[in-house]
This record gives structure tokens, sequence and C-alpha cells, in this order.
């Protein structure tokens, strides 16, 4: 539902707000005064483009917000797949600058305009007179026939498991695709396979080989550095221990003249300690330390194998190369036993198409039982409004195509129509008038609106070209449709503005040399005043206000 919409700096309105309310909201006013300008203004937060040539004021930003209630409308898989914060009372929002770039806002949260117009597509549904494509949409069509079927939680079971059985015939064609691919690479792969298995290669096997041909390479220079070390430590005559052992003699002489030094000496002689055993350590690391030519070249040749298998299968080390040998013996498993893996899942979609035929079957059992009562409705209700020979069929054919099964089910649905007696049934489109098309939809609309939740309706002018008992059956419909859903619509005449739980009136005011269009909600005499001018013009008389008092009921 439309709670509120706020309009800024759009064509003739400077600054506008509209609170509507729930039911049936009637916007009536001269021709011009601004009704289709504040239906301009809400496209834009259902996503359609704007101009800046339409601004009140070219040195401002225009902004249209609209505030919706939205909670029957189950819209909340919509707001997580567009990942939008869900509120059940959600705030559409345009922002429109001079130079033309344009912003929208969900709750707040940036969108883009697919996004945004997916969205008020879902709240707003507005239908002129000449509004004619959505009524010829085969998908709308069996959106009428499927309402009225009531089989909600059918159609949404069978729904899920098309949509499964899809991807279950994707992922069987993809696996097909890559059985045969598998197949006729067998061989190569293979090769590649044995060539890598018998590499034998392990993950940090490089770092290792490459650290132990380094030290083998320089064991020369790294002997000699190792020798003159301990030589400076522990074998030389002046060598580093030998002179901390002459020092710690010198302390122990002093010990009995001052105690702290007994402490020194003791810290000298675990020194002395730590410096033996890094002397044993480098003589140990230097007696390992071999000059070995053989262990060199054995490496060499090993690294080579590495290199020119990691440049033939251009990666930059062994752990690549093991995850192509793994993914290399899947392939090789795929086109070994590949066809094993098809079979069974080509079992599993005839076990799946089975039971989609069965749930289409009921579906369209169901729809073939609600035909007919829907045509007597249509029909009946077009009879009240003016149009008692107009004839209508709906063709319930079943799916062309290679897949009869569609998302929709095994139907395609096809709405016949011909408003005038004796004259042969086509589609809507091509035999009705727009008057005569604005009167079928709202037939349509009041009948889905009696089985499920419809977004708001908002009819602009559809009254053209009925008048009197018509116009006063057109407006009882609407009326008794208002009862599930909010409808907004735009009229001049009395007969339908009577039938309003909410009356709004749309004028010019003129301030100094600007014309500004504004808007206000009529109180009980202010629309008693209105509907009277509605019947007799701007001086009404005192028949003229009873009338309007009789059509209103005050």
């Amino acid at each position: 539902m439309l709670q509120k919409l706020t309009i800024s700096n759009y064509a003739l309105i400077d600054n506008l707000e509209i609170t509507f309310g729930k039911g049936l909201n009637i916007l009536t006013g001269e021709t011009g005064a601004g009704k289709s300008i504040i239906l301009g203004a809400l496209s834009l937060i259902l996503g359609q483009r704007a101009e800046s040539r339409y601004f009140f004021n070219q040195q401002k930003k225009c902004v249209i917000e609209g505030s919706f209630i939205i909670g029957n409308f189950h819209l909340k898989q919509f707001f997580e797949e567009n990942d939008l914060d869900y509120e059940t009372e959600t705030v559409l929002r345009r922002e429109i600058a001079a130079d033309g770039k344009s912003r929208a806002f969900v709750n707040d949260t940036p969108v883009n305009l697919n996004a945004l117009k997916a969205l008020g597509e879902k709240l707003i549904d507005i239908h002129s007179q000449h509004a004619t494509l959505e009524i010829n949409d085969p998908d709308f069509q069996l959106l009428v026939v499927d309402a009225v079927a009531g089989h909600d939680e059918l159609l949404s079971d069978y729904r899920s498991k098309f949509r499964s059985y899809k991807k279950t015939t994707s992922k069987l064609q993809q696996l097909i695709t890559e059985s045969d691919k598998a197949k006729a690479d067998l061989d190569y792969y293979q090769f590649q396979f044995d060539e890598l298995e018998k590499a034998n290669l392990a993950a940090d096997e490089q770092e290792l080989l490459e650290q132990e041909l380094f030290a083998l390479n320089n064991a020369g220079e790294i002997k000699r550095n190792l020798l003159a070390a301990y030589y400076l430590m522990h074998e030389g005559e002046a060598s580093a221990i030998i002179q901390l052992h002459e020092a710690g003699h010198q302390l122990s002489s002093l010990e009995k003249f001052n105690p702290a030094v007994a402490e020194l000496h003791q810290r000298l002689s675990s020194t002395i300690i730590e410096l033996k055993d890094i002397a044993a350590e480098i003589e140990n690391i230097e007696q390992r330390t071999q000059i070995n030519e053989a262990r060199a070249e054995e490496i060499n040749t090993r690294l080579s194998l590495v290199y020119n298998l990691q440049k033939k299968h251009r990666v930059n080390s062994n752990a690549e190369l093991l995850a192509l040998q793994d993914e290399l013996s899947d392939k090789i498993q795929q086109a070994v036993f590949g066809d094993e893996a098809i079979e069974k899942l080509k079992l599993q979609l005839q076990a799946d198409k089975k039971d989609l035929e069965q749930l289409a079957s009921t579906l369209s059992a169901n729809r073939k039982k609600v035909i007919p009562g829907i045509e007597t409705q249509v029909l009946q209700s077009l009879g009240e409004m003016g149009m008692g020979n107009a004839a209508m069929k709906i063709e319930l054919l079943e799916s062309k195509g290679e897949e009869i099964l569609t998302i929709n089910g095994a139907d395609e649905v096809k709405f016949l129509f011909n408003a005038n007696k004796g004259h042969a049934l086509a589609e809507m489109s091509k035999v009705a008038s727009g008057g005569e098309l604005s009167r079928l939809m709202l037939s349509i609309k009041s009948i889905i609106a009696q089985n499920t939740a419809l977004p708001t309706i908002i009819f602009d002018e559809i009254d053209t070209g009925v008048s009197g008992e018509v116009a006063n059956k057109v407006g009882q419909i609407m009326e008794k449709l208002a009862d599930n859903l909010q409808v907004i619509t735009i009229t001049h005449l009395p007969q339908i503005a009577s039938k309003g739980q909410s009356h709004y009136f749309v004028y010019k005011d003129d301030e100094g040399a600007t014309t500004y269009t504004r808007i206000k909600q009529l109180d009980k005499q202010e629309r008693i005043l209105e509907i009277a001018k509605m019947l007799s013009g701007d001086k009404p008389g005192e028949s003229a206000l009873q009338n309007a008092r009789e059509l209103l009921a005050y």
C-alpha cells in the first residue's frame, strides 16, 4: 500500500506531500491542474527515465519519495536477492540532479534503476486507458487463471522442482561434454599423468634441494670459515677460551678481597662453558660439511627435472604440479567411468520429469476447472458496465516448443475477446478500444483481487467514454475492488468520485508570477461541493448539492 508520496521540484510542483488511505482513493481536478504530473512523479520511483527539463527549479535537484506498507506481498526473498534491508514500511527514493544524473535508494540503500523498477512493479500497477500491454501478456493471463485456481502451494512446489530439474539437465549436458572431451584426450591425459607420477614429486622437495645444493656448491668456503672460527675460539695459543681461562685465574685470586668478584668469576666460568659448547658445534658442523660433487650432480639432475616439468605445465611450484596430477587423475577417471555417472543422472532426470508431468497435469486440471467461472464473471461485470454484447473465451493450450514443460507447467493461456455482438473473437488489443480495454482490465483485476494480494492499482482516467448508470457501475466495481487492495483513481465522473473513501482535489495556485500545483484532501462539506461542481459546473445550485449528498450517501 502506498502510504505517503512526497514530491519536490518536479514540473509545477515545488513541494507536495500526499498521505493516501486504504481502499478507494479519488483524485479529481480540472484538466491541466496537475493530476498526471503527480503520476509522472510517482513513475520516477518506479524506475522510469527522468529529464531535468521538467524540473520546477532548474537550479535544484528533484526528489521523489514514496513510503509503502509491504508486509502482505511476500517480498523478503526479493530483498535478500538484492542485498537490501527488508522493512515492512519500505521507502523508495529517487533523486535527479539538475545535470540529469540520477540516484535511487530503497530504505536508504543505493540501488540501480533496474532493481528499483523491479521492486516498483511489485508495489504499484499504473493502468491508463492506453496501457494494453499487460492484458495481452500471456504470463499475466496465466496469472489470472492461477489466482482463481488458488493452487499457489502446488505451483510453488512445481516451480521449485522445475528449477531443480533444469539444473540437473544442465549438469548432465556439462557431464556429457566433459566426458566426451575426456575420452578424446584420454591418451594425452594418461601420458601427462604417468610423467608426473613417475617423477614422484613432494610438495616441499624443491626448496629443500635448492638449499642443499647451495650448501654443497659453497662447501669449501664454509669449511674454511668454520675452521678459522674454531681456531680463534679454542685451539690457537691466544684463543678466546685460553684468554678467558687466564682472566678467570686473575679473578679467583681477588675473591678474598672483594666478595662481588666471586660472582663475576662465576659468570665468566659460565661463559667459558657456553663458548666451549659453541666451539664444539662449530667443529661438528665443519666435520659434517663435505665437498661432494656426486651429490651436487645428483641434485642438479633432480632439480632440472622439476624445473622442466614446471616450465612445461606453466606453473611455479611442485604443489601446483601435484594439483595438476590430481586433476589429470580425475579426468582419466571421468573418461573411464564417466558413462556410469551419466546413466545415473539420466535415470534421475527421468524420475524428476515424471514427477513434474504429474504436477503439471494437476495444474492443468485446476486451470481447466476455473476457466468457465472466470469467463462468466468477466462477462457479467462487463455487462454491468454497459458492455452486454461482449464475448470472451479463455483457451488453455499445450505449451509449444521442444520442451513442453515450462516454469508454469505444460499450459499456455490465450484470452480472446470481442466487444461487439456477432464478431469473431481475437486478441484483445486488436478488437477493443482503449475504454473497453480499461473496463475489461478492471473486471479482470477485481477477480484477481478476490483471490490474491495485488499491489496498489492506479487507474488514470479509465472512465473515459462512460457516463450515467454505466459510470455508477464502474464506480461500484472499483469500490468492491478496493475491499481487497488499495485503489487510486483519477476521474472526472461524479458517480465514481463519490465512491471513494478518501478524496483528493488537485488544483493550480497562482502566487505572483508563478503557478503551482497543489493538492488537498477534502472533508465532508468540501466533497459535497466538489461532487456538485462535477455534476453542474462551478456554481452548483441546491439541486446539484442535494444530488451530490445522495451520491455520497451523506
